[in-house]
């Protein structure tokens, strides 16, 4: 056997040996639509995770991390997933905010923030989207003002906030410079949501569940140590964190598709469509969709790609499209049974999933948005003038 191989194996084994017990309801649940379920089960996890050395896996080993290749962090995504590892509650602070700070932060804030995240202690929202700046991540209108003791006084909304209510902190975008416009005049700072002058609302979702959150700021502290960067270099720290998010994980939501995908055919034999030629067609471009995306994903890392490399531009819009005829697909299959709201095992997952696709589209950048980026950073396009009023 190869290293690679010793070391896949040993994923898959600790994960047979530890999710059991208290932790076997988890299994192929806690991700997106599904984000609600056992919340605190789920940070014990992450905590039996840390335990084991498997939170962070990419991370330097000066940060008390494994440091693992791309390949073998790739290895350990799939395992996690083909094992039904739950949703992680950690995703945010591993995956975006941790290796910005590695990247941006002072050493004191690496001393600060890092250790918790590892260990599953601390959890983290992402403080990007408002009601008008979405999309248009550069049009953010919150407000953050200096104070004399070099504090920021923070002010405005923020929508889509994915479990801010079982954070702890939020890394926001704000705008520091007034008059400033698009990109410019933005800092980035990071925040207790224990305070006063935070509100956390939820938002009631087309599945039911409400693991997003609309976050209101009314002067709102960030103390002086935690502006990541310099003052109104916020758009290029947050465009840095964009990069991970788009990083080496996608293998492990791949496989989770793959499940989904599974979940597909398994109703679709019982169900007795699988004999429907046009289901079988509508089956058969699922898998082929599928392996592009694997392919597209690994040529992507291979190249050492950025989020603004070609292959990585078209990943969103191909995989959100997919995922979304995927639970038009999971429909069909079931017919009538999917018009009621149930707790079968082989029909509630697909409800889940056609609910929860029909945002692919529009969250992390809509398909317009995703084809003009195509477009204009991979295809050298030039932008289209706006017609001036």
């Amino acid at each position: 056997m190869s290293a690679n191989d010793v070391f896949r194996a040993e994923v898959a084994a600790w994960m047979r040996e530890h999710l059991i017990g208290r932790f076997a309801c988890l299994q192929h649940r806690g991700g997106p639509g599904d984000e609600e379920f056992e919340p605190e089960l789920r940070k014990q996890w992450e905590r039996e995770l840390a335990a084991g050395g498997w939170t962070c896996v990419g991370w330097p080993v000066e940060y008390g991390c494994r440091g693992l290749s791309i390949e073998q962090q790739v290895i350990f995504h799939e395992e996690y997933a083909r094992a039904g590892g739950p949703g992680r509650m950690g995703h945010i602070g591993e995956g975006l905010i941790g290796p910005t700070l590695i990247r941006y932060g002072t050493p004191e804030q690496k001393a600060r923030f890092l250790p918790d995240i590892v260990a599953g202690r601390v959890y983290w929202a992402q403080g990007y989207s408002e009601p008008n700046a979405g999309s248009d991540l550069a049009n953010v209108q919150t407000r953050a003002e200096r104070q004399g003791d070099g504090s920021w006084r923070v002010s405005g909304q923020k929508i889509w906030t994915s479990l801010a209510h079982e954070s702890e902190w939020i890394f926001v975008v704000a705008r520091s410079e007034p008059g400033s416009r698009g990109g410019k005049g933005l800092s980035f700072l990071l925040l207790p949501l224990a305070q006063p002058g935070i509100e956390i609302r939820p938002i009631r979702q087309l599945g039911g569940g409400s693991e997003f959150n609309e976050v209101f700021f009314d002067g709102a502290i960030a103390d002086a140590q935690s502006l990541v960067g310099a003052p109104g270099e916020g758009w290029k720290v947050a465009m840095s964190l964009l990069e991970a998010e788009r990083g080496v994980s996608t293998l492990g939501q791949q496989m989770r598709f793959a499940h989904e995908f599974d979940c597909v055919v398994a109703a679709a034999k019982a169900q007795g469509r699988d004999r429907d030629p046009a289901i079988r067609d509508r089956i058969a471009q699922a898998a082929i969709g599928l392996r592009t995306l694997r392919y597209n994903a690994l040529r992507t890392l291979a190249g050492e790609a950025t989020s603004l490399g070609r292959e990585a531009l078209i990943y969103k819009y191909y995989w959100s499209n997919w995922h979304r005829d995927l639970g038009k697909l999971a429909m069909d299959v079931l017919g009538e049974a999917a018009d009621t709201p149930s707790d079968d095992p082989l029909i509630r997952p697909l409800q889940q999933l056609f609910f929860f696709s029909r945002a692919d589209t529009i969250y992390g950048g809509t398909n317009e948005i995703q084809l003009n980026l195509i477009a204009e950073r991979g295809l050298g396009m030039p932008r289209e003038p706006r017609p001036v009023a």
